[in-house]
């Protein structure tokens, strides 16, 4: 698909840090590549495993890379040049279609957004004009579903297909005339255009849910991952139970003001393990999934809607956390 062939041409884009884990560095430690996004959502549970020493605690050292979005760290699974990553929401359709597997949910996330420039104020004001996205992203989740509330759909405007640096960019310099993207790129947007007009939201779908996950490649190595979920189970409760600490290591990780951090965590709804785990076995996670699944084949971008249970291996979560 599209997305997956500029994901190709993208993946050159990504760049590389490792943490600083010391005591790792034994003979009988086993390197994790980890992939994130640069925002509170993808980036907090690694900087809170690396400090708290939770990735040694489980004979592991994390070499993390920062990625613009989820498409391409599927695509690097794919490749095998990445063991791990996270995805947002509007990724979800890959592991759905087979490309990856969820191994952890997240956090629910409402930080997406329809934003336009100055002066308009409804999506249908964006009838007939050019709006960037990321395709195949939660910025392009928030757009299909604000056209579809709008009784509008992908014709009645003319869709850019952009990676995120570009949408701020093309927005900034408005070559666009509106955008689907995200918190925290959309207050770099704002402080040059603090005019901009949000005109839709994820906040404004209710019925929907919009979980963010991790993932790994399809050929699941049951002991590693169980060593991974449980680094993201207890980064996880350290960050339920310290969610100051947790954004100012977030911030450290993101080289960003910590202000700016707790900005993009308000739009963040975290969940204990237990209760991740309670709702992995009653079917919420299933019903997120299922719902998400109904969306993609409504996109196109997923032929039929399949079994979570195919893609989310829900079995080694909670079994992770019994252990």
């Amino acid at each position: 698909m599209r997305v997956i062939r500029r994901a190709l041409m993208a993946a050159s884009a990504v760049t590389m840090l490792t943490l600083s884990v010391t005591a790792c560095s034994g003979d009988d430690s086993t390197t994790v590549r980890f992939g994130y996004i640069s925002d509170y959502n993808g980036a907090s549970l690694l900087a809170i495993a690396d400090k708290q020493g939770l990735w040694e605690k489980q004979g592991l050292t994390p070499e993390v890379k920062v990625f613009t979005n989820g498409p391409l760290q599927i695509q690097a699974l794919g490749a095998g040049d990445l063991d791990f990553g996270y995805i947002g929401p509007g990724a979800f359709w890959l592991p759905a279609s087979g490309k990856a597997k969820i191994i952890a949910i997240n956090t629910l996330a409402y930080a997406d957004r329809v934003i336009a420039q100055p002066g308009i104020t409804s999506i249908q004001g964006l009838k007939g004009k050019k709006v960037g996205v990321p395709e195949g992203t939660s910025g392009d989740m928030v757009l299909n579903l604000a056209l579809k509330q709008a009784g509008m759909t992908a014709d009645d405007i003319e869709k850019v297909p952009m990676d995120p640096a570009t949408v701020v960019s093309a927005f900034v310099a408005g070559q666009i005339d509106g955008a689907g993207i995200w918190y925290p790129l959309i207050d770099n947007i704002k402080a040059k255009v603090p005019g901009l007009v949000e005109i839709a939201s994820t906040r404004q779908f209710p019925d929907s849910s919009f979980p963010t996950a991790f993932v790994g490649g399809n050929e699941v190595d049951p002991e590693l991952t169980n060593k991974v979920i449980k680094v993201l189970q207890e980064a996880n409760d350290w960050r339920a139970a310290h969610p100051d600490e947790a954004i100012a290591e977030a911030a450290t990780l993101l080289k960003l003001d910590k202000a700016k951090v707790a900005a993009d965590a308000a739009n963040v709804q975290i969940m204990t393990t237990k209760d991740l785990v309670d709702k992995t076995k009653d079917g919420t996670v299933a019903k997120w999934l299922n719902s998400l699944g109904d969306f993609f084949v409504g996109t196109g971008q997923l032929k039929s809607r399949p079994d979570p249970a195919t893609y989310y291996t829900g079995d080694l979560y909670t079994k992770a956390f019994a252990g």
